[in-house]
């Protein structure tokens, strides 16, 4: 079925497993698994048994986590603030928002349409904790709605289990005869707290009681959520020309950046004009910076783009990126020269000449040395694509290998004698080979291979000299020679 991409017939029980200490255990079911009664955890051979028509995949639990992490962020069109939680689970914190999407029930009807859309089953509950809202999605009624006033009543009847507790504590708790949240309520505090003071949150019903009921905070914090930092200078009157302000606009942003730690990577400045208009100019910066100097100076030819209109008494200045920076220090007396930095310059370069006219070097991921290094934009995050060093490389490589004419060879080993540039090279000693082969999956078929040798010749010129293919390889004929490199 997946030859010919077709999806599998809804009555087939399908499940996924992953490794577990005894063998393949079950990962996740679909319905009719389900229904006949196969458990997540439970070992595969055990399952096998009793339902021989089981079929069997196994998970991708890496792309599983890829694939959450990206519905997180897909399912910031409702809210802004959205979590993964656990495997299989997302929390929204909807405060605020559920009514621009025309009230809760509307909402978590527009959630399930949009997600069974993508393929993806869902169950949707909305409470005012997270804890609530995880034990009533997975085994409260459809589309459960629980104001703040009915929270105990409705977690009451489900089952521990919806505490999100670990399976021991599921089962002594059981043993106990506390089978639901509200029988596990009416048990008094202090017994409990003997049982399950020192133990950890997953194994702690009291504190997760307390989660769920909004006794203890459990908030929803977005990791990539940076602070947004801006500054801003009010005017008592409208001006034409910001720059008498933008000194002071840049320190107070630094000093902002320093107190979080950060660097900007990118700022924008905006002016508010009286005419209700805004006008805006942005800059890119190569290295995370918070030097108030150097950011204030990226503006310089840039302040004449502004559209002032008729005046404007509202600047702002806000980091639009920013990245973790740490303090280098580079001096004895313990200070940092900044002033020293390289992407200092090639900021300004960007600033006045634009972004595409700035380029840098960058190491590729190949082995041919020709393939080995490329182009990329001076301000552009190029760090996908850098490959390690591991072998020495000439200083100067020359972009088309020169071919030389041997005079004479030595089997195995570089020519004892060739003719490069009309100059005729004896060497004097020699390191190699180095093989490199072709690139297959780029490279034509019958591309040779290279040995590459590091040779001195008599004047104590060092060169970079390789040769193509082999005797008897039939790839061609006779092995030629090139010199790609110098070292000195």
């Amino acid at each position: 079925m997946e030859r010919h991409n077709t999806a599998p017939p809804d009555d087939l029980a399908i499940v996924l497993t992953c490794e577990g200490q005894h063998g393949p255990v079950i990962h996740a079911v679909n319905r009719p698994a389900r229904l006949a009664r196969v458990n997540v955890g439970a070992r595969v051979v055990d399952v096998k048994a009793a339902c021989p028509d089981l079929r069997v995949e196994y998970a991708d639990l890496a792309g599983d986590e890829i694939a959450l992490n990206r519905l997180m962020l897909w399912a910031r069109r409702w809210c802004p603030w959205t979590v993964v939680d656990g495997a299989d689970g997302l929390i929204l914190d909807t405060t605020g928002a559920d009514h621009l999407l025309g009230g809760e029930a509307t909402m978590l009807i527009e959630m399930e349409q949009r997600l069974s859309l993508l393929g993806l089953t869902s169950r949707v509950a909305v409470a005012p904790t997270w804890g609530a809202a995880w034990a009533l999605a997975r085994y409260g009624p459809v589309r459960a709605i629980c104001p703040p006033a009915q929270l105990a009543a409705q977690l009451a009847p489900l089952p521990v289990s919806a505490l999100r507790l670990d399976e021991a504590t599921l089962i002594l708790l059981r043993r106990l005869g506390l089978k639901t949240i509200g029988a596990l309520a009416d048990v008094p505090r202090l017994s409990l707290t003997r049982r399950f003071a020192r133990e950890t949150l997953r194994a702690n019903p009291l504190l997760r009681l307390d989660q769920a009921m909004g006794h203890l905070a459990e908030p929803v914090a977005s990791k990539e959520t940076r602070p947004r930092i801006k500054a801003q200078a009010q005017l008592a009157e409208p001006i034409q020309d910001p720059t008498a302000y933008l000194p002071d606009l840049c320190e107070d942003l630094c000093n902002r950046l320093t107190h979080h730690g950060l660097g900007c990577r990118r700022l924008s400045l905006s002016v508010y004009r009286t005419d209700g208009e805004v006008s805006t100019i942005t800059a890119a910066i190569t290295a995370p910076s918070r030097d108030p100097v150097h950011l204030s100076r990226l503006f310089d030819d840039k302040l004449e783009r502004i559209k002032p209109g008729f005046g404007f008494d509202l600047i702002t200045l806000e980091a639009e990126t920013v990245e973790q920076i740490a303090i280098v220090q580079n001096r004895f007396d313990g200070g940092s020269d900044e002033e020293l930095h390289l992407s200092q310059l090639i900021d300004r370069l960007v600033a006045r000449l634009g972004e595409r006219s700035v380029k840098r070097p960058v190491r590729l991921a190949s082995h041919l040395p020709e393939r080995a290094e490329g182009m990329a934009g001076a301000l552009s995050d190029a760090q996908g694509m850098i490959a390690t060093l591991t072998r020495e490389r000439p200083i100067r490589l020359l972009s088309s290998p020169e071919e030389v004419r041997v005079v004479y060879a030595v089997p195995e080993g570089p020519p004892a004698q060739f003719i490069w540039r009309r100059q005729t090279h004896t060497v004097a000693r020699y390191v190699g080979p180095e093989r490199i082969a072709p690139e297959w999956w780029k490279d034509r078929p019958g591309t040779r291979l290279r040995d590459y040798f590091k040779i001195e010749d008599q004047l104590g010129k060092r060169l970079w000299l390789y040769r193509e293919g082999l005797h008897g390889d039939g790839r061609g004929g006779t092995p030629r020679w090139f010199v790609h490199g110098m070292f000195a």
